[in-house]
């Protein structure tokens, strides 16, 4: 194989790609050919200094690259290459206002995350938070964050230029109780992977690496609150890796009030997918919901940090993911041992069941994480397999 001459067409691409260019990511069938691919992009990039990065993930064996034109150039590699549009990916929330701090939220206490903290309170555990990244002068973050990576900038931290980021890792891992406020596992480290842009955009092969960086960095929770409709089986297969490697991934379901179905990557099963509650314990008006969702957690109208050390409220299903990372994180300083799979479990076996509208069914499944039973639980475990 000609990894000289492929190398060298995905620059040319990079450089000048056609206006029909988009996107794509290119993986290896074999993995011996992603080696080697590698190994001669670090000889040309050590005689050629000054040509562009080309962006790969060593767990997915793939490079991300734009193509000009149709990317018929690359039939002399079709046996050995497989080729996916790299698709746009959007966090999951509603409108935003700007709010006071507000001590402990609802939400936390909604789900009985205060009751735990003499039990745990997520110490040391690596919450990585694939986001717009965050506010690292927030007073109550500061004890919180972790470098992360600038997937956008590498040369940069991964300072939060849009708010989303800043607003989840407040309600996993926010501590300042005194004057703003308290997340739900506030003794967490969050490590900020920023893979979205200002608009709250990124494409399937920034998520890709923000994953592979946390599987290489041995994070024991990844927090995605995003999603798109369509399918990828490069963003499954990396999943399946951290998953494989002990990770749990948490991910939210989308924001389109449907029944029957919920965004990628929340819709594999290997990802702990979480719908919308409000104050009522009900589920959210705009949150998707059914087979599909593991579990709820307050969603609507949550009150968090934002950019430039203020607090903003804001709705989505985002907002409930950031809170059942941290019950897990709670879970995880407790039981350590604890694999993802068996963290599923526990969440749906400790959850309280939702209530319902005026006249209608409560839903098959449908319940709200609840920190405390979830320890208590946790600990019974523990005890049992000692």
């Amino acid at each position: 194989m000609d990894y000289t001459g492929l190398i060298q067409m995905l620059l040319e691409d990079m450089e000048s790609p056609a206006p029909s260019g988009a996107k794509r990511i290119i993986r290896f069938v074999d993995p011996r050919h992603y080696d080697q691919f590698e190994q001669t992009l670090q000889e040309l990039k050590a005689l050629h200094p000054d040509w562009p990065d080309l962006p790969t993930s060593r767990t997915l064996k793939s490079v991300m690259a734009p193509l000009s034109g149709s990317g018929r150039h690359l039939d002399p590699f079709k046996n050995d290459i497989v080729i996916e549009e790299d698709c746009l990916v959007q966090v999951h929330t509603l409108a935003s206002k700007t709010s006071q701090g507000p001590g402990i939220p609802y939400g936390v206490k909604q789900i009985q995350a205060p009751k735990a903290w003499s039990t745990s309170t997520g110490y040391r555990i690596k919450i990585g938070v694939i986001d717009t990244g965050a506010d690292y002068y927030h007073p109550d973050l500061r004890g919180s964050l972790a470098k992360g990576i600038n997937l956008l900038n590498r040369h940069m931290l991964p300072f939060d230029d849009n708010g989303h980021g800043t607003h989840i890792a407040g309600t996993i891992a926010a501590a300042n109780g005194t004057e703003g406020m308290i997340g739900v596992a506030p003794r967490a480290t969050i490590y900020p992977v920023k893979a979205f842009d200002h608009n709250g955009s990124a494409y399937v092969s920034d998520i890709i690496q923000g994953i592979d960086w946390c599987i290489r960095n041995r994070m024991h929770i990844i927090n995605m609150s995003f999603g798109m409709k369509t399918r990828s089986k490069a963003l499954l297969e990396v999943v399946n890796k951290a998953h494989a490697a002990g990770i749990s991934i948490v991910a939210s379901s989308g924001n389109d009030g449907k029944r029957r179905n919920i965004d990628y990557p929340a819709k594999y099963p290997q990802t702990i997918s979480v719908g919308a509650t409000d104050r009522r314990r009900r589920i959210a008006s705009f949150s998707n919901r059914g087979e599909f969702i593991d579990i709820y957690a307050p969603g609507d109208k949550i009150i968090s940090s934002w950019t430039q050390g203020k607090y903003h409220e804001m709705s989505g299903t985002s907002m409930a993911t950031s809170h059942v990372s941290g019950a897990i994180a709670l879970l995880l300083a407790q039981n350590p041992g604890l694999q993802p799979d068996e963290i599923k479990e526990l969440l749906q076996l400790t959850a309280t069941p939702l209530k319902t509208r005026k006249g209608q069914r409560r839903p098959a499944g449908g319940a709200e994480v609840n920190a405390l039973k979830l320890l208590r639980e946790g600990m019974k475990r523990k005890k049992s397999k000692s």
